[in-house]
């Protein structure tokens, strides 16, 4: 078996990589997005890795799959995705099989991809249902229910951070209001705090010098996580309540802050999840790490 090529496109990075049959990565690189740079820029940069992963297959790959940022278009096989203003109804999905003739092309959102791996590969394994989850720029996520990728009726199930925690709160970029995102996403949580005072000691503030100051004990800081925190409560015991969850599994730059994060979401969240079912719903790290999505992806392309 020659293996899988995995595609995990974002609005900051685009990684490829090799996967072999037993799920591991063999090889992976990424590059830039270049999203300011326009369509065929980006493009440019998924057909060059495409070319440097094919070589270091020896020029062949059983099949392909690929998870990306979205919006999505399962049944076009095209992608929109929100930091990628090029691409609008890009059609990546015949892009990439026009590139690699003959060899069958697999097309999913990365949340459902970081879901995949982490149900065959990461902290889920073994668990019927999951939530898989990643907290950093944005709040993304994709649905593992009865052993099996939800997709939805366009591709885009799972798209928890924009589930509405708060009706009347700051409006989303999604065009909504109150999503979940604008309020425990890093850059949603680092504005909060400077909004009630915090003064950070550099210049510029974000999710990893906010989570340093939170550690030392800053109160404004404690605060903004807390409030983060509980906003994503709200959102996993609705989810989890809706489609009857076994497990949560939590990745992006804003889990890599541990119990900072986790504690006080372990705490809200048990108080939110008052169902006699969902008394057994564990929120866990991922374990794949930033790997996750293109290991996903390897498996997408294997599923029947």
């Amino acid at each position: 078996m020659a293996g899988i090529l995995a595609l995990d496109v974002g609005g900051t990075k685009i990684a490829v990589g090799l996967v072999d049959a037993g799920g591991a990565l063999t090889y992976s690189t990424a590059r830039p997005t270049r999203a300011d740079q326009g369509t065929e820029a980006v493009w440019s940069v998924v057909a060059e890795l495409i070319d440097e992963a094919l070589e270091r297959a020896g020029g062949r790959v059983d099949a392909v799959g690929i998870g990306s940022a979205g919006p999505i278009d399962l049944t076009a096989g095209t992608v929109s995705p929100i930091n990628i203003a090029g691409w609008r109804g890009f059609a990546l999905r015949d892009r990439v099989a026009a590139a690699l003739p003959g060899v069958p092309v697999r097309l999913a959102g990365d949340g459902v991809c970081m879901a995949l791996g982490e149900h065959r590969h990461g902290a889920g394994r073994g668990t019927r249902s999951l939530l898989g989850m990643v907290v950093s720029t944005g709040v993304g996520g994709g649905l593992i229910l009865d052993g099996a990728p939800i997709h939805g009726r366009t591709g885009n199930a799972g798209h928890v951070g924009h589930v509405i925690v708060d009706p009347d709160g700051r409006p989303c970029r999604c065009g909504g209001r109150g999503c979940v995102e604008t309020v425990a996403s890093g850059p949603a949580m680092v504005r909060w705090a400077l909004a009630n005072g915090w003064t950070p000691e550099a210049s510029k503030a974000d999710a990893q010098l906010l989570a340093a100051a939170a550690e030392a004990g800053d109160e404004l800081a404690l605060q903004a996580f807390r409030r983060g925190t509980d906003a994503l409560a709200v959102m996993i015991a609705s989810v989890a309540a809706v489609c009857d969850l076994d497990l949560v599994v939590i990745g992006g730059g804003v889990a890599r802050s541990g119990a900072l994060l986790f504690d006080p979401l372990r705490a809200a969240l048990a108080e939110r999840a008052g169902l006699d079912f969902l008394a057994g719903l564990q929120v866990v790290p991922a374990e794949l790490g930033g790997e996750a999505g293109l290991v996903g992806a390897a498996v997408l392309a294997t599923l029947r």
